[in-house]
Formats: structure tokens, C-alpha cells, sequence
């Protein structure tokens, strides 16, 4: 048997990539010599870092590495390249806009066109509700056809749709169309000849109430796609947040309303169009990329790490796939960044910090934990990151406290610290969690005018809710073809396919959410070096990306329901600082060409990136490039 048969790109391809992201870490590795550490001492706000190796006390005390001028310039340029990346192609910024409603006298009407013609498509635009629509037509008014049912069903909603007019006679005159089910709202509606064309509105009668369904015939498609329609889970949150500012009854009840209220920010902007659904989650995707800057420069001070590390970040498929699509991951995914960020923030300052100074990061913690939980349950996972950070940090500065003789400052300091605490990360999260239902209330009837905060039946809404919520995530049973276990994820192995469509001209258009193996696979290696390195130094900064990373994972291990690979999205935060921390122990050593090696790793992340974009994105390539050259693990990458 010829071996050579199987040598296909698509097995050459990531045979090298690994063999690459070995001789890196090779690299890394050798580079690593035992430095000299100077014994525990309390910082100066302007010292450097303290290591320590075994034997050596642990501290989180560290210097927090200002922004500078050159690094005020990369961040912004890192932002504004991925802005127009991120925003460019991101949806159609126009959809229908007016609705006819099937509801009482108007749940039926009659189209009658100025001469029999053969209709060969009819192309309709959903708007809210669920139900069945009913057509008959005739070519001469007299003799009617069968009853032809075609649906508007919860995942096909604000999407362009197609009626099935195959096999039947559809030469026609006069078309009636009816509700089977009320209410139900239409957006367009759209009636194509033999030829294919779009049929002239001028060609056709219709009642002055059924005028809003040919008033917006420019927005008509070629074909129903991804930017004009709405795909995956966006059925269910842009379809939500529509619904909160309508003052619906919302259909998404199985995470909290915040994520789908931001969402609607970007509706409100730019109408219910597939671009205003989107916006702010690729707003929000845009807006980590500043704060992992600022954060990567505070943890190692160094901007060539900074800046390669967000960078990494950026281009990351998952991050760039999942914050262009109207779900709600990309919120808990901000804020989980943001809280983390904080906390760090807070445990690395010097223990002599007053109150004062430590209480401001503290609370933007705990704030940004708030936002989180109430876009989704995921963050409270790292909000037991976030308290075990904060428990070490307070156990350690009471060691500090106590060994100079100053037991009781400790306690003054503490009960402050304690007090604060509870504000920040119970009552202030405890206010933000119970405004977001606001628009639960307003889909009932109330008015926060009207006392709805002081409503026994506003909280009984709220409690209600965590109930269904816990009760569906907890037994959730259920089978989809893209469903993978939490230990594939750490391998990047079943991406999770979003969108496929075959053209007639033997291309595909398909895109997914899963990792760039440049930071998946190498960072699942420096998360272990990370890892080894904490046991071997017991080092502050191990500690705290070993904490984080755990917390965002480990939880998914104990899950017993269907899970999908975006829910590693937030572990991917804690790759690229492990990462960064191999980058700076290469950095540190000043020997060999670590720059290049660690410029040329980055470059690798932008090409891949480059390489698989049409699988990002939805682009239109030929079929023989995505099965020759994209589908690495076979059977498993669906591209």
C-alpha cells in the first residue's frame, strides 16, 4: 500500500503545525535556566516582579506594569485592524421593516395579479409568532386549487423563506392567503415568474392593508443566506431582544435577559436587520482586545508580549466566529475578561496598600461579575475563581499583618475589606441581576413608574425564572450532530458548523465556531508548563492563570447535558495568558533569538488565520479547497 496516498495537505498541514509547536517549546524549554530569586520582600509600588521557587514564601505582590506610549499606539492599531476585519461583511444592514399582521378582520387577503402567469417561486420574510400560513390561487377566479400549507416556525423567524411550490400547477391570477394560526406577522412577500424575475408590484392588486408587504420589494434577495437572515442560535436572542423592545413576552428564557438586552442596544441603532442584531456582540468582541492589551502589559510589562498576545487573541477563530453571531457568549466572555482583570488588579498590589487604594479594582470586579451573571450563568463559574483569589490574597496579607505585630490593624483592614466585598460582589451583582428582568415586567403589564420594583409579582417573574433555568440546563437531554465533550475541546477536535450552504457552481459557503490551533494546541502546552512551573516556583502569576483556567473548565467536566466547543470560549482568555507567561520566561532569559520566536509564532496565528478566513466567514470557495486543504482532522472538521 502506497503511503503516499495519505499524505493529503490535510493531514501534511497540522503534522507541521504540531511539529512547529514542539520545536517552539523546545526552544522554550532549553531557554529556561534557574535564575537567582531574591527572598520574599514587600513591594514598592515601583518595584519588579518577585519569583520564588520552592522553598520560597508564595506572594501574588507584583508590580503592575504601566501602559506606554508605544503601547497606547499598537493597542490601538491591533483594535482598529481587527474592527475592520471583525465588522467588515458582518450582515446585511437593511431587512423588512413593516409587518402585516394576521390577526382579526386582516387574518386573510387576496392578491390579484393584471394576467395569468406561471409563478415559479414565492420568497416571504418572517417576522414574530409562530404558526402555519394557508395559500389557494386560480387562474381564472372560478376554479380554486388545493390548499397549500407553508410554515413560519421558531427557527426560521426573521429569515427568508421559500414556498414550496414544487410539483404543483401554479399558473395564477388570484392568491389568497391566510392565517392558520393568529397572530402571525409577515414581513414581505415576494412573487417570482418563469424567468425568475422579481414580478413588478405594479402588476398586482392587493388590499390597502396588505401594502406593507410590498413596500420594501428592494430588499428582496437572490437567495436566502447569512446576511440576510437569521442562523443558529440568533433565532432564538436577536429574536429575544426584538421582543424586549417590543414589550413581548420573550421566547428565550434559559439564561438571563442582560445579554439580549445589549443586543438590543444594536437593534435600537440600526433597526432588526441582521447588522443591528450583530453589532454589539462584534462591538464587544472588539472592545476585549484593549483590555487584554492592558491587562498582558500589567502582568509581564513588556510590549512585544502584550502586543503578540493580543494580537493572538484577536485572530483566534473562536473569538472572531462567536462574537459575530447574535448570541449571548460573548457578553459573559467580556466580562469574565473584565472581572479577572480586576481581581488581578486587586491581589498584585503591595500588602502596606491602604483600603482606599485596593477597594476601587475590587469593585469594578465585582461589577463586572454582576454584568456577567446576568448575561449568563457561565461567569459564576469564574466567580469561584474570583473568590479563591480573593481568599489566598486575604490569607496572605493576614500573614503579613500578623508576622510584623500588627494583628489588629489586619482585622480593622479586614472587616473594611469584607464589608466591601459583600457590596461588590453580592449586592451590587444581587441590584444589576434583578434590573435586567425589567423587561419581564414590562411584557406583563407593569411599569417601573408604577411601583413594578415594589411588586411581590416582579420578583415571583425573577424567581420563577432561575427556576426553569436550573430545572432546563440540569436535565436537558438532547442530541445535535456538533455536540463534543469537554476533553475534545482541549484538542480542538468538533467544531461546531454554523452555517453550510452548496452553490450550483460547485462551491460551498460554511462557516463554524472552533480554535486556531496555533493557540489551542500550543496553548493547552503552556498551560501544562504553567502548571509544572507554579510547583516549581510557586509563582503568583502561575497560580492565577492555573486558577482562572480551572474555574472556566472545570465545572464542564461534572455537566451531564449536551455541550458544544464555544463553551471553552472563555478557558481560551487563560490560554493566551499562559502563553504569554512562556513568552516572557523566553523574554526574561535576553539569550537567543527569543524576539524572532516569539514574533514568528504570532505571524503563524495570522496566517492560519488568513488561511481558513472563508471557513470564518461564509466566503464562497471551491468545495476541492476546504476538503483539501481545511479539513484537518477528517470526519470531525464538518468544512
Amino acid at each position: 500500500m502506497d503511503i503516499l496516498q495519505y499524505l493529503t495537505p490535510t493531514l501534511v498541514f497540522p503534522i507541521a503545525l504540531l511539529a512547529a509547536l514542539l520545536m517552539f517549546f523546545t526552544y522554550y524549554l532549553f531557554e529556561k535556566k534557574e535564575k537567582a530569586v531574591l527572598p520574599y520582600e514587600p513591594l514598592e509600588p515601583d518595584e519588579g516582579p518577585v519569583e520564588n521557587s520552592a522553598g520560597k514564601k508564595f506572594t501574588f505582590a507584583h508590580a503592575i506594569y504601566p501602559m506606554g506610549r508605544r503601547d497606547i499606539s499598537l493597542m490601538l492599531a491591533i483594535t482598529i485592524v481587527y474592527a475592520a476585519v471583525a465588522f467588515f461583511g458582518l450582515g446585511n444592514s437593511e431587512a423588512p421593516e413593516s409587518f402585516y399582521s394576521f390577526e382579526g378582520e386582516n387574518y386573510t387577503f387576496t392578491l390579484t395579479l393584471d394576467e395569468p402567469t406561471e409563478i415559479t417561486d414565492i420568497m416571504y420574510y418572517t417576522g414574530l409568532h409562530t404558526g402555519n400560513y394557508a395559500m389557494r390561487w386560480s387562474s381564472n377566479g372560478v376554479d380554486w386549487s388545493e390548499t397549500l400549507v407553508f410554515e413560519q416556525s421558531y427557527a426560521k423567524l426573521f429569515n427568508w423563506l421559500y414556498v414550496d411550490l414544487e410539483n404543483v400547477q401554479t399558473t395564477m391570477k388570484h392568491i389568497q392567503i391566510w392565517a392558520q394560526n393568529k397572530p402571525l406577522k409577515m414581513g414581505e412577500l415576494a412573487l417570482f415568474n418563469e424567468d425568475g424575475e422579481l414580478i413588478d408590484v405594479e402588476r398586482i392588486s392587493f388590499p390597502e392593508a396588505a401594502a406593507v408587504l410590498f413596500d420594501e420589494q428592494h430588499l428582496v434577495p437572490e437567495s436566502p443566506n447569512y446576511m440576510n437572515s437569521a442562523y443558529f442560535d440568533e433565532i432564538y436572542h436577536a429574536r429575544t431582544a426584538y421582543e424586549h423592545i417590543e414589550n413581548e413576552k420573550p421566547y428565550e428564557i434559559s439564561h438571563p435577559p442582560l445579554g439580549k438586552i445589549i443586543i438590543g442596544i444594536g437593534i435600537r441603532l440600526f433597526g432588526m436587520n441582521p447588522f443591528g442584531w450583530r453589532f454589539m456582540g462584534t462591538l464587544f468582541g472588539v472592545l476585549m482586545l484593549p483590555f487584554m492589551y492592558v491587562f498582558l502589559k500589567n502582568l509581564f510589562g513588556k510590549t512585544l508580549i502584550a502586543a503578540c498576545g493580543t494580537t493572538l487573541f484577536a485572530f483566534d477563530f473562536m473569538h472572531f466566529v462567536q462574537t459575530r453571531i447574535a448570541t449571548i457568549d460573548t457578553y459573559g466572555v467580556f466580562f469574565i475578561l473584565g472581572m479577572f482583570f480586576f481581581m488581578y488588579r486587586y491581589i498584585a498590589q503591595d500588602y502596606e496598600a491602604p483600603f482606599w487604594k485596593t477597594a476601587p479594582p475590587l469593585f469594578f470586579s465585582g461589577l463586572f461579575f454582576g454584568l456577567g451573571a446576568a448575561s449568563k450563568w457561565v461567569v459564576i463559574y469564574g466567580g469561584a475563581g474570583l473568590a479563591v483569589l480573593w481568599l489566598i490574597r486575604q490569607i496572605l496579607r493576614g500573614r503579613h499583618y500578623i508576622k510584623s505585630g500588627r494583628g489588629g490593624e489586619f482585622l480593622r483592614y479586614e472587616l473594611d475589606t469584607v464589608l466591601f466585598s459583600v457590596l461588590s460582589f453580592i449586592i451590587v451583582p444581587g441590584v444589576i441581576y434583578t434590573l435586567s428582568y425589567i423587561p419581564y415586567g414590562l411584557a406583563r403589564g407593569m411599569s417601573v413608574g408604577e411601583g413594578m420594583l415594589l411588586n411581590g409579582d416582579y420578583y415571583k417573574i425573577i424567581i420563577d425564572n432561575q427556576k426553569f433555568m436550573f430545572g432546563y440546563h440540569s436535565k436537558l437531554v438532547a442530541e445535535h450532530p456538533y455536540e463534543s465533550p469537554w476533553f475534545s475541546w482541549l484538542f480542538n477536535i468538533r467544531p461546531i458548523l454554523y452555517y453550510l450552504e452548496y452553490l450550483p457552481d460547485g462551491r460551498k459557503s460554511a462557516f463554524g465556531a472552533f480554535g486556531n490551533p496555533v493557540l489551542w494546541w500550543g496553548g493547552l502546552i503552556a498551560i501544562i508548563y504553567v502548571f509544572t512551573d507554579f510547583f516549581k516556583k510557586r509563582g503568583g502569576r502561575a497560580l492565577f492563570i492555573i486558577i482562572g483556567y480551572l474555574s472556566q473548565l472545570g465545572p464542564w467536566i461534572a455537566v451531564s447535558r449536551i455541550v458544544f466547543i464555544y463553551h471553552y470560549f472563555p478557558s481560551t482568555l487563560f490560554l493566551v495568558l499562559a502563553l504569554c507567561y512562556c513568552f516572557n520566561e523566553m523574554y526574561e532569559k535576553g539569550k537567543g533569538h527569543y524576539r524572532r520566536a516569539i514574533l514568528l509564532y504570532t505571524a503563524s496565528a495570522l496566517a492560519l488565520f488568513a488561511v481558513f478566513y472563508p471557513v470564518l466567514t461564509g466566503l464562497a470557495v471551491p468545495q476541492w479547497y476546504t476538503t483539501n486543504f481545511l479539513r484537518w482532522i477528517p470526519e470531525a472538521w464538518p468544512f
